[in-house]
């Protein structure tokens, strides 16, 4: 049994007040918080203000048909049906409505405990079926390549943090390894077997956001038929990554400052709190104290998450890095299996001579551009990386010109339109210009209907 008894709270719904007495003892006994209801109206109350682990519920009630109930409370949490008239149709009809368990009085307290056991573990699991099954995926890709003094330094610096419960941000340029850095930091602590779970703050729509990240209960808003956890709570117990933290609007700051400092959230539409055992992780590329200047960002906040800040190096300054990155990806992301291929030193010396603005990302890119394009040669060249040409921009006046006083979004677009033609598209480099990520940059573009203009990402 891995599952916490001593925090398993289980409502048993039962009217006949004997039985329901010697439930919540027979439960107890177990190690588990009981609470007895014995009408649907008590049920009703009861969700308002709790939260039950499991139901155990009897299926004939003096208020309510057992199968509509059982229909709308198994949303909340895995129930056991318990019932005196056992059939085959019944336990088949209760399976189909949500039941994890399916129970004929009387029940032994062994039987009682073998189920109630089966039926947590089997909602942890459900629960975390993604955490399992990209456990191995997960930690072949939060490798760190290289051996750089800049990488073993960065190193060092996880490892002492990792050992701690410590907020991290994780500071750095688009695409230098922020999100390795943060599974790096989960790997290395004490949570490591539970989920680690990353939140997005730069694409999930803002009107979704609250939901996404606390969940919500059904009836909260058109759509949402049914309740649904959030983020939050598939983290619990382990790391949340919070990505692009910047990004993300006041209010939902708020609303995160909250969570970071007392460990308790409501769903969009609960009027209940939930607590979460949570470590927070986030990461940006913006200047988050420059930012907090213009008050766009909390400074409360950003106390909050600069407790332990970790500087990620960009890819330039780990030159020494770039070869063994390139056979990394050239050897884990082939296209063609059954070629082998290899570098020529010439190729080598482009890569090393390249100045990488988009950093790791936009090396792995390279590689997995020239292995398709090289096709079914056996070595890369050159030609094949097709590196863009670098040019200084430091001395280039940038001029815009109009024939009327532009509006701040006519300035933009016009703007954006230079940069991308100026860098044939690149989204790194023109994120790099703006300093801005290039998740916020790919949604710029589409702000302003310039997708035709990109030429490459």
């Amino acid at each position: 049994m891995t599952t916490n008894a001593e925090t398993a709270q289980i409502l048993i719904v039962e009217d006949d007040a004997t039985l329901n007495r010697m439930l919540a003892d027979q439960l107890r006994r177990l190690g588990y918080g009981a609470w007895s209801a014995y009408s649907r109206q008590d049920v009703e109350r009861f969700l308002t203000d709790w939260e039950p682990l499991l139901i155990i519920l009897d299926m004939r009630l003096p208020d309510a048909d057992g199968f509509e109930l059982l229909s709308s409370l198994h949303e909340h949490c895995p129930v056991i049906v318990l019932t005196a008239y056992g059939s085959i149709d019944d336990a088949v009809m209760a399976m189909k409505l949500g039941a994890s368990e399916y129970l004929t009085k009387p029940i032994t307290e062994k039987q009682l405990e073998l189920s109630v056991n089966r039926a947590l573990e089997t909602a942890l699991l459900r629960r975390d079926h993604d955490f399992f099954r990209e456990r191995s995926r997960f930690k072949a890709e939060s490798q760190m390549v290289g051996d750089s003094p800049a990488l073993q330094e960065l190193q060092q610096l996880i490892s002492s943090v990792a050992s701690t419960d410590a907020t991290v941000l994780v500071l750095g340029e688009s695409g230098a390894g922020k999100q390795l850095v943060a599974q790096s930091i989960h790997q290395q602590c004490q949570r490591a077997e539970h989920n680690f779970v990353e939140v997005d703050c730069c694409t999930i729509q803002e009107s979704l956001f609250e939901s996404e990240l606390f969940g919500h209960e059904r009836g909260a808003f058109t759509g949402a038929d049914r309740k649904k956890q959030g983020l939050v709570e598939v983290a619990d117990g382990g790391t949340i990554f919070l990505d692009e933290i910047g990004e993300i609007s006041m209010q939902m700051q708020a609303k995160l400052l909250r969570l970071i400092e007392t460990g308790k959230f409501r769903r969009v539409g609960g009027t209940k709190n939930i607590t979460a055992n949570l470590r927070f992780v986030a990461a940006t590329n913006r200047d988050l104290g420059a930012m907090c200047e213009e008050r766009t960002f909390r400074s409360d906040l950003y106390f909050r998450l600069s407790n332990f800040v970790v500087q990620v190096p960009p890819l330039r300054d780990r030159i020494e890095d770039i070869d063994s990155l390139a056979e990394y990806f050239l050897n884990t992301r082939h296209f063609q299996r059954n070629i082998e291929k290899q570098f020529t030193s010439q190729a080598i010396n482009a890569l090393r001579a390249y100045s990488w603005p988009g950093n790791i990302r936009e090396l792995r890119n390279v590689i997995e551009r020239s292995v398709l394009v090289s096709g079914a040669a056996p070595f890369v060249r050159p030609e094949h990386l097709a590196l863009p040409a670098e040019k200084s921009q430091s001395n280039e006046a940038c001029t815009m010109s109009f024939d009327h006083e532009p509006t701040l979004d006519e300035i933009r677009k016009v703007y954006l339109k230079k940069l991308i033609g100026t860098y044939k598209g690149h989204r790194a480099r023109i994120a790099d210009v703006l300093g801005i990520s290039e998740r916020s940059t790919y949604r710029l573009i589409r702000r302003y209907r310039l997708e035709g203009d990109q030429a490459s990402e």
